[in-house]
């Protein structure tokens, strides 16, 4: 082993101290995401540990007043560390910041249409992913996610897709892939299914997966990632091939435990 290997080794030992998740703030993560606690002993173990390097290399900031304590930052930790448990922690080194609101925030938004009237509007946001971070979520919606995910809900894991679908550059529902070939095997299963999911929404199907994923590809990968943590066996079986294509990018298998 190298020296620049030892002391990579050496500083990740120390994060791993400094940051240690007291037994208490970790059963009480357990207890409040089901979906968490459901996954294998060798899963939760691997969080765990992936959660206190998350915890020393990223900074949160509470907004409008909002105080983040040790419990506020584990939770956001374990749904955040939750798409990286098969790949690496390297996959979130492009930001550091971490803004928490207390709730959802509104945020302005200016459009040009096809005429060239410039509309603006304010749109509710619960959380939001910009390239480069900093990750905007409201503590409401992270609070909650355990109650949630019987809807097929989460904030966290929704926009820490995103973070990931961003790592080539753009928002495209499309992650960086390692080859030409896998990217194009991606696409094309991703682009069936998202036609397939909007056809769905547009006839007023019920789905499992979110139709705000009717918006866009970008948006159908953040909430078909969202199904995969929290209702994956449901999303095997309706969404066979989907399931798929993330169990083998996110390299997890959570329908199986």
């Amino acid at each position: 082993m190298g020296w620049l290997s030892r002391l990579a080794e050496w500083r990740e030992q120390r994060q791993l101290a400094r940051h240690a998740i007291d037994e208490r703030l970790w059963q009480a993560v357990l207890q409040a995401y089901p979906f968490i606690a459901e996954r294998s002993e060798a899963d939760r173990t691997a969080l765990r540990r992936l959660c206190s390097l998350f915890l020393a290399r990223k900074q949160f900031h509470g907004a409008q007043g909002l105080v983040i304590d040790d419990l506020m930052a584990v939770c956001i930790a374990a749904q955040a560390c939750l798409p990286v448990l098969g790949l690496s922690l390297d996959h979130y080194d492009d930001f550091v910041g971490i803004v928490v609101q207390p709730d959802e925030v509104l945020a302005p938004r200016t459009v040009t249409d096809e005429d060239g009237v410039v509309h603006e509007y304010a749109e509710a946001l619960t959380g939001e992913a910009m390239e480069g971070g900093p990750v905007m979520l409201s503590w409401h919606d992270v609070a909650h996610a355990g109650a949630q995910a019987d809807l097929v809900y989460n904030v966290v894991i929704h926009e820490f897709a995103h973070v990931l679908d961003m790592r080539d550059g753009v928002a495209d529902g499309v992650p960086l892939l390692p080859t030409a070939a896998e990217r194009q095997a991606w696409v094309e299963v991703l682009e069936a299914e998202f036609e397939d999911f909007v056809r769905r929404v547009d006839a007023g199907e019920d789905t499992l997966i979110d139709p705000y994923g009717a918006e866009a590809p970008e948006e159908f990968f953040a909430v078909a990632s969202e199904a995969f943590f929290v209702a994956a066996a449901d999303l095997r079986d309706e969404h066979p091939r989907l399931y798929r294509l993330l169990a083998g990018y996110y390299r997890q298998d959570p329908a199986v435990g």
